[in-house]
């Protein structure tokens, strides 16, 4: 495919002006299989730099096309980018016609329902339309056929014949279809929702606090931190807790502080004397 062809596309597409880095973005796989710029030897920068010279190259070419006077259009350069437009010498008749257009339709988010009910049911009737939404619909019916978004079909063959209703010739205009056929399938839909909910439920990965690892005596590696003398194995919430009310035993506090002396002496280093 022509590079000129995939970069009027582009702009003609955008609703916004598109600037020459984001169509030489776009379109980088285009130009280096169309010109081989792979086998070229070119990587990172240089490549991108040619990219955006290729791709320069034809928008120059593609704006001076549309500068012909055979062309109603044209391509120029607003705030930065490039956008497609009408050519000022054909403003009054461009004007003229914009004055018969239709405002655009706006629909609520019932209408919306209901017509969507009728594009994948019809012909239906208003019970019918109304047991599925589980509401009442002859406003919003009313509101529709007054858009010409839908029309009547005829009556329903069953007690009471009440009538049907169908997608109009402006719906398909509206939604830019060639029939009904064209509109996506329930199963398309459900994927679409499926893959909607995976990225909204999608697992987080949350960080564990760190620990302290000490060596205990046994050299076994501890995970915690301890805390107070005589913990050596265990942390310090389970390090027995003395409580203020019990009382206090003063032989063994006095048997307790003896031993430590005496712990203390045995590791003493004597003194030498000269």
């Amino acid at each position: 495919m022509a590079l000129k062809a995939q970069i009027e596309a582009v702009i003609y597409a955008a609703e916004d002006p598109v600037t020459l880095d984001q169509i030489a973005l776009v379109l980088k796989d285009a130009v280096v299989a169309e010109h081989s710029l792979g086998d070229a030897s070119l990587e990172g920068s240089a490549l991108d730099s040619e990219v955006r010279k290729r791709v320069r190259g034809a928008l120059d070419e593609l704006t001076a096309d549309y500068a012909n006077s055979d062309r109603g259009m044209e391509i120029r350069q607003v705030a930065g980018g490039y956008r497609m437009g009408t050519k000022p010498e054909h403003h009054d008749v461009v004007r003229h016609f914009a004055k018969n257009l239709k405002p655009p339709v706006r629909l609520s988010l019932p209408a919306l329902e209901t017509l969507a009910v009728i594009a994948y049911k019809q012909p239906v009737t208003a019970p019918e339309i109304s047991e599925i939404r589980g509401v009442d619909t002859s406003g919003v019916l009313a509101t529709l056929l007054d858009r010409k978004l839908i029309t009547t079909a005829g009556r329903k063959q069953v007690i009471g014949r009440p009538i049907l209703y169908k997608t109009s010739k402006e719906f398909l205009l509206r939604f830019g279809l060639k029939d009904v056929a064209e509109l996506p399938s329930l199963e398309e839909f459900e994927k679409l929702a499926t893959e909607s909910q995976e990225d909204l439920f999608q697992p987080v990965a949350i960080p564990s606090a760190p620990t302290d690892v000490i060596p205990s005596e046994s050299g076994a590696p501890f995970a915690g931190r301890v805390e107070g003398p005589g913990v050596s194995s265990a942390t310090a919430e389970d390090a027995p807790v003395s409580d203020p009310r019990q009382p206090v035993d003063s032989a063994a506090q006095e048997e307790s502080q003896t031993g430590t002396s005496e712990t203390q002496a045995d590791h003493s280093v004597p003194e030498v004397k000269p």
